[in-house]
């Protein structure tokens, strides 16, 4: 089974993103700290970008230092980060909904990709 970290600061959003991903095995984190700790192992990783206790983009970068081959999706509840962000070393920017399709199907193609490359 797949292992997915999210790292998001609001405790209600990470239990749902627990039961949203079925079929994979999910960890939480709200710290950077947190997550580097947590890191080992993880197939993925869902960062929040507007994280008030940190600098997300920092946290991505030791995310990519430490373990460069497991890719990262940025989310975020606005949409005019997602262009400005895609340029990022992220592997995709997903907005954050109520309807988890675009991050199921975002996951499942990184995953699709990474399978066959």
């Amino acid at each position: 089974m797949k292992k997915i970290l999210v790292v998001d600061d609001e405790q209600n959003i990470k239990s749902l993103y627990k039961e949203e991903l079925d079929g994979y095995q999910v960890a939480v984190s709200a710290t950077g700290e947190e997550a580097m700790q947590k890191l080992d192992n993880q197939d993925l990783v869902i960062l929040d970008i507007k994280n008030p206790a940190e600098d997300s983009i920092e946290l991505m970068r030791k995310i990519k230092d430490e373990k460069g081959d497991v890719p990262i999706i940025l989310c975020s509840a606005h949409g005019r980060y997602k262009q400005g962000f895609s340029a990022w070393a992220s592997d995709a920017t997903v907005i954050k909904s109520s309807d988890f399709m675009e991050l199921k199907l975002t996951i499942k193609e990184i995953f699709n990709q990474r399978k066959a490359g």
